[in-house]
């Protein structure tokens, strides 16, 4: 398989984790119980993080229990917390526009904590990818909440600096035991949170369940293994343009299940929204060019283990 193929596979393959994410707006509403989100992203990450581990048999050790942690609070407690009350107090896509943000910000930190100066191609991209979403989500009857929009920005700067340290820092264990770490990490990090601000959960019904085991299976297990997997092979600018796609994905399944309609602009903004993440994606491959890549890079790409070592 040649390089480029190589790359388009892995893009593709990470490109699901984001489109699942779109369904979260969908089932949080629609199969969970209101009101509860500290308890909703606990039991969201901390199962599905103890069950790996347990089939694992595996902890970290050394600098990682510190690395684990950190970056389980800022890729699950953090923002998983802020997504759930941005998604109660917003609407599913304008809680996705606030998101949007998100690219801009991976290629931000990237430049101040590890000196990798952004390309006017990924900024361009990350600024029309904004625009996309905005076009796909802010109709007329759309209500904006101050605490919603604040919310969904700090959330968004969570998650960028929880991609761009992922990026940097490469666990040397199998990607599965890596995403149970952080998973288990960011949900003992949310319990005691939960226990303390919300009260318990109301008797739980089936929807419930199946809301809270498709959200711990394939919301979270699987997508961020998959998530984990492109932080590993694309870079972090690239990796977090993909994230774009959920605002599309939980449009659309509002057009499909809850029979919202879907507007012409919503259709200009999605295009918009694919053209953002295939300039995000042309950006990073022109970084990644040959006669770019120095030896120090050559030598990291090579010793993931070792790379980004305080």
């Amino acid at each position: 398989m040649t390089k480029s193929n190589t790359l388009l596979r892995d893009t593709l393959i990470t490109a699901i984790a984001p489109a699942i994410w779109g369904s979260t707006y969908l089932i949080t509403t629609e199969m969970l119980p209101s009101g509860y989100p500290l308890t909703l992203a606990t039991l969201r990450a901390l199962p599905i993080g103890l069950l790996l581990l347990i089939m694992l048999r595996q902890l970290p050790t050394g600098v990682w229990w510190l690395r684990v942690f950190i970056l389980g609070g800022l890729n699950f407690t953090i923002f998983w917390s802020l997504l759930f009350l941005s998604a109660y107090r917003l609407p599913g896509g304008v809680a996705a526009t606030v998101g949007a943000i998100q690219p801009l910000m991976v290629v931000l930190f990237s430049w101040l904590m590890f000196g990798k100066a952004p390309r006017a191609l990924a900024i361009f991209a990350g600024a029309i990818g904004i625009a996309g979403v905005a076009l796909l989500v802010l109709t007329p009857s759309a209500q904006l909440d101050a605490v919603g929009i604040g919310a969904g920005l700090l959330g968004a700067v969570s998650m960028a600096v929880g991609t761009t340290l992922s990026q940097r820092w490469r666990a040397p264990v199998p990607l599965l035991t890596y995403t149970a770490w952080q998973l288990t990490a960011g949900g003992l990090l949310l319990l005691p949170l939960a226990l303390w601000f919300e009260p318990p959960l109301p008797a739980l019904s089936n929807e419930n369940i199946v809301g809270f085991v498709y959200l711990g299976l394939i919301g979270a297990g699987l997508t961020y293994w998959l998530w984990f997997r492109g932080l590993q092979k694309l870079q972090p600018a690239a990796a977090a343009s993909l994230g774009l796609l959920s605002p599309v994905t939980a449009t659309l399944l509002g057009w499909l299940v809850l029979d919202q309609q879907l507007s012409p602009l919503q259709i200009v903004g999605s295009i918009v929204i694919l053209l953002s993440v295939w300039l995000g994606q042309r950006a990073a491959q022109s970084k990644l060019a040959p006669s770019k890549i120095t030896t120090q890079e050559t030598f990291s790409l090579q010793t993931p283990g070792k790379q980004g070592c305080l």
